[in-house]
């Protein structure tokens, strides 16, 4: 089975439409998104349509989770508040009731898909986590890997049965072993954070072990210049050409 996974897509419509366009070339046989598909970009309802059209399986993210229940902006700093509640007043109905039906948590055969941590948490980011209690997250997992977003940085973390390692993923192919538990950080669509401009998204095939991390290229010129005549904070615009 090949299974797309996107992440943090984040509001952002014309990264998105280049990544269905490469979706549709390898016709994978499941999209799954890991939440946040909504925020800081200026399109969270050409977004949501495209998603709900596609019947793309997605878990909660922060940003749905503060859409769904406003209660949450409390967990977001002044800028990222003030991002979220466009959202908030800008995007329809029938999309807040389609995300609030969303899980935090979805699970395919011997894969899962959260957006923060394992196994449910959309606020808690990996980087948080000391080795050891990202080891007792790994022990714990049920299945052989677990797909997360939430730092729009890519990372591979693995766990043999005794050593925990960090690996950074970049573009092309990674074969994943049998004989370990993984934790694999999807980046970003929408809002990278890993030094390219480019869209992120993975594919991974169940049979092969085979992950592909896919760097595609689109307008996000269009997408900042749409963000800065929105209101939204333009930090969200310059951080799509920032090269970290």
């Amino acid at each position: 089975m090949l299974v797309t996974i996107l992440s943090d897509i984040h509001g952002n419509l014309e990264a998105l439409n280049e990544v269905l366009a490469w979706v549709d070339r390898i016709r994978p046989d499941r999209v799954i998104s890991l939440g946040d598909n909504i925020g800081y970009g200026p399109d969270p309802n050409g977004v949501m349509a495209e998603v709900c059209r596609r019947n793309i399986s997605s878990v909660k993210g922060n940003h749905e989770m503060a859409v769904v229940d406003p209660a949450f902006l409390v967990c977001f700093n002044p800028v990222a508040r003030k991002a979220v509640t466009h959202t908030l007043n800008h995007l329809s109905r029938p999309f807040r009731e389609a995300m609030a039906r969303w899980p935090k948590r979805l699970v395919l055969d011997e894969l899962c898909f959260v957006h923060g941590v394992p196994p449910t948490s959309p606020f808690v980011y990996l980087f948080q986590l000391s080795d050891r209690r990202l080891t007792s997250k790994i022990k714990a997992m049920d299945q052989w890997i677990c797909f997360t977003g939430h730092t729009h940085d890519l990372e591979l973390i693995a766990w043999d049965g005794e050593t925990l390692t960090h690996q950074a993923l970049g573009r092309g192919e990674t074969v994943l072993s049998r004989q370990k538990k993984y934790i694999v950080n999807a980046g970003s669509v929408g809002q990278p954070r890993d030094g390219d401009p480019s869209a992120k998204a993975l594919s991974f095939d169940t049979e092969t072990g085979v992950l592909t991390v896919e760097f595609i290229p689109y307008d996000f010129h269009a997408t900042a210049a749409k963000i800065r005549e929105a209101g939204i904070p333009a930090t969200y615009a310059d951080k799509l050409s920032k090269r970290f």
